[in-house]
């Protein structure tokens, strides 16, 4: 038995996503206080160059065939449960976005295995492994043992920085064959549809205040506006004000949108859950704005604050405003 710690690789068009290497850092933690491998998993067609920014992992395998050129939930649970099945890993990480949530309990039911989701962090107490799990909107936190012989994992982002652990390398590379339950697949992607251009690419800009649902109502989105102007900035939004149609589907940030890497996030209203904490992780600067202390978006600001943004925001405008620029 191998016992290693896995991290599946999650790519899309050809590039590794971020939240693989959250996963990694993750990982590595456990690898390291068990005194086992770190391993990264790596599924595509004509992919292995890839391995290349898997520094952090001891080890990599890579399985190479055409029904894994691009994900459906169906080739790659049948190659990870196989290997699985092989390979009796001590743990597999998913990262915990749609890709990852789409084969964790697949993978979990083919090995019989516990899974634990939303993992924000990882530690070793008295020896044994253990995850921290944020739950109820970050309100409460579960914490617990990680089971053994082999548990499947989902990591969220946030908890771990990806730079930290996208290093070269790796030490080594392990081919593997294909399996022949890849055959007879009932799912194949036949391409990939382009959501409608927007009027501007959040992804790009490095300057962003994003509003949340305790901006309240539309007509407030102004005071965000103002600021963003000030700061030379664009508005963006979490999930509750996308829905409600107070911005455009292409400023929604998170999971289901876009993830942002500006320079400074400045976060109006905005609880923080997960899903929206997804796509924030590369910002250089989080600052908070927010009433609730116990809002989970303080747990990755950089700093924050709980004053009410309608009395602050006039104020912290005009003073950018006539702030003298460099």
């Amino acid at each position: 038995m191998s016992q290693d710690i896995w991290v599946v690789v999650e790519t899309l068009r050809g590039a590794v996503m971020d939240i693989t290497y959250t996963s990694l850092a993750a990982g590595r933690i456990l690898a390291d206080g068990l005194g086992i491998r770190l391993v990264a998993v790596l599924l595509g067609h004509n992919a292995e160059p890839l391995a290349g920014t898997l520094g952090t992992a001891d080890s990599v395998i890579y399985v190479d065939h055409a029904s894994l050129a691009d994900f459906t939930p169906e080739a790659y649970r049948r190659t990870i449960s196989g290997l699985a099945k092989e390979l009796a890993p001590r743990a597999i990480l998913f990262g915990h976005t749609s890709m990852g949530m789409d084969i964790a309990c697949g993978v979990s039911l083919d090995l019989n295995a516990p899974l634990i989701s939303s993992c924000e962090r990882v530690k070793l107490e008295d020896g044994r492994p253990w995850y921290s799990s944020p739950t109820c909107g970050g309100k409460i936190i579960a914490e617990g043992p990680i089971p053994d012989p082999v548990c499947v994992l989902t990591i969220v982002p946030g908890g771990y920085k990806p730079e930290a652990v996208r290093l070269p390398g790796p030490k080594e590379v392990v081919r593997m064959a294909p399996s022949a339950a890849l055959e007879g697949l009932r799912i194949t992607l036949k391409k990939y549809i382009e959501p409608q251009a927007a009027d501007v690419d959040i992804a790009k800009e490095p300057m962003l205040v994003a509003v949340g649902r305790g901006i309240q109502q539309a007509d407030n989105i102004a005071l965000a506006e103002a600021l963003a102007q000030a700061l030379g900035g664009v508005v963006c939004g979490s999930r509750p004000v996308v829905d409600q149609g107070w911005l455009p589907v292409p400023r929604l940030v998170g999971k289901s949108g876009v993830s942002v890497k500006p320079k400074c996030y400045v976060a109006l209203g905005v609880s923080g859950a997960p899903e929206h904490v997804e796509g924030i992780s590369g910002a250089e600067l989080i600052i908070a704005i927010n009433t609730d202390p116990r809002a989970p978006i303080f747990n990755v600001a950089h700093f924050g604050t709980l004053l009410s943004m309608f009395d602050l925001l006039p104020a912290l405008t005009e003073k950018i405003r006539q702030a003298p620029r460099p």
